[in-house]
């Protein structure tokens, strides 16, 4: 099982970036994913999540509105489109991927893109 996350980068206030994940080792269209991050000094928190039945999203109140999380199963990848960018956007992104294998619960993560906002 494999999640590469792509596209973390430097970027000015006010900018954009798109993140990538692509999954590999797992039925990826049957599971749910997710984006989260992690700042320095802080536990990981959720940042958007798209349910593998029907696409629903559901996004932290601190991204709603700039940040659209998507998914492509023919391609088993899942983005994080990021606009209006702020320095408190700054930490390191995951990707998670969460669903049942072989009758369990499995949860697989990323190894994480670095996202700095600063000018």
């Amino acid at each position: 099982v494999q999640l590469v996350e792509s596209g973390g980068a430097l970027v000015q206030p006010g900018g954009s970036l798109r993140l990538s994940c692509v999954a590999s080792g797992f039925t990826f269209s049957s599971y749910a994913m997710s984006w989260y991050r992690q700042a320095p000094g802080k536990e990981r928190e959720l940042v958007a999540a798209i349910t593998s039945a029907d696409g629903t999203t559901n996004y932290a109140d601190s991204v709603k509105g700039r940040f659209t999380i998507s998914r492509d199963n023919a391609k088993n990848t899942v983005r994080l489109q990021m606009n209006s960018l702020k320095p408190e956007d700054t930490a390191v992104y995951y990707c998670n991927g969460r669903g049942i294998t072989a009758g369990m619960l499995r949860s697989y993560w990323g190894q994480g893109t670095q996202v700095t906002v600063s000018s």
